[in-house]
């Protein structure tokens, strides 16, 4: 199962905070990532962070923190324990820990490791003393500047390093609204997702880096963002489309694409029950049947008569299945990505 989460920063203020964090609730976003490193100059930050940490408690959202041996220190707090009363359940561990700590630190809390820097030797370390790594993840970093994010393909080896370490997966995807400075360039992990959708830039995470919690990097994100994560997270997809009159019934329901995925169409598993409950499918004219094409087997497909297709690319027509719709062009690019049993939606 995935996870999505956002990201809060002290600077943005408790204000503007606050509705992102209202909007993460909505969208049933679980995660917030959030720096707990406290600069020597602001006398303030303490309470700001005390401030955050009630607000992220009261909207049940669990604060993935990054902090150092300084933090608890600052803050007030006697030791790492202290923290359970809070909304944190992450600790993110760059440096200043061992790793006994770390693993004392995990009976509490679930370790975050950053992707980028954890060494063989460390997991050595950690394996010799015993680790239970369920209770440890490792988060990629993101990249402000611009050509310095990873490739799609490193996230997914180095994705696949941890996973048979037996830990969970993080990674930043940039947000398409408020863009934090001072670049104001996006907040990815992978360089191919400076811009862009942030659904399809998490589809990409997720279905080919098989990455397990996204995250979104920048200080915020649109309603659209919001509403379509919401979706994700309920384990389906919208895609816009045109269907003929006779057909619009199939619209706004939830299908979900069969485990055993086709390179060729998406498979409805709900749409076999069509032809079952007596609805007929007679033969219609052969037509084209080009990428983004939505059809249903004729009676000509005898035990698949009634089934739902969306073509992933372009196929020869075939006299035994009725074009009744099209995905409009806005969707056409996450067909590849709803597999494996992911569900979608047709909105006409």
């Amino acid at each position: 199962m995935n996870d999505f989460g956002i990201s809060l920063y002290l600077g943005t203020g408790l204000q503007k905070n606050a509705e992102i964090v209202e909007k993460a609730h909505r969208a049933e976003i679980r995660y917030a990532f959030t720096s707990l490193h406290i600069p020597e100059e602001d006398p303030n930050c303490v309470k700001d962070i005390r401030a955050l940490l009630e607000l992220c408690k009261e909207y049940q959202i669990s604060l993935i923190a990054d902090i150092g041996p300084r933090t608890l220190q600052k803050m007030g707090f006697q030791n790492i324990s202290d923290l359970k009363q809070t909304a944190i359940t992450h600790l993110r561990v760059d440096y200043g820990f061992s790793c006994a700590e770390m693993i004392e630190f995990s009976k509490d809390f679930h370790i975050v490791f950053n992707a980028s820097t954890l060494q063989d030797s460390q997991i050595s370390e950690l394996q010799s003393l015993h680790a239970d790594f369920s209770r440890f993840s490792a988060c990629h970093n993101f990249y402000p500047k611009p050509l310095t994010g990873l490739s799609l393909e490193r996230v997914r080896k180095m994705n696949e390093r941890i996973h048979r370490l037996g830990m969970r997966t993080m990674a930043f995807v940039a947000g398409d609204s408020t863009l934090r400075g001072p670049l104001k360039m996006g907040l990815p992990t992978a360089e191919a997702h400076r811009t862009g959708d942030v659904l399809l830039n998490m589809l990409q995470l997720i279905k080919l880096c098989e990455t397990d919690t996204c995250l979104i990097g920048d200080i915020d994100a649109s309603e659209q963002a919001y509403r379509r994560i919401r979706e994700l997270a309920d384990g389906y997809v919208s895609l816009q489309a045109e269907l003929a009159p006779a057909y619009a019934y199939i619209a706004d329901s939830i299908h979900h694409d069969r485990p055993d995925s086709s390179d060729y169409v998406i498979r409805s598993q709900e749409s076999r029950a069509y032809a079952s409950a007596g609805r007929q499918f007679s033969v219609e004219p052969c037509q084209p049947r080009p990428r983004g094409s939505i059809s249903v087997g004729n009676e000509k497909y005898l035990r698949y008569s009634g089934e739902l297709e969306i073509a992933r690319q372009d196929l020869q027509p075939e006299s035994r299945v009725n074009i009744i719709g099209q995905v409009k062009p806005e969707s056409m690019p996450y067909l590849d990505y709803i597999t494996d049993g992911l569900g979608f939606k047709l909105v006409l």
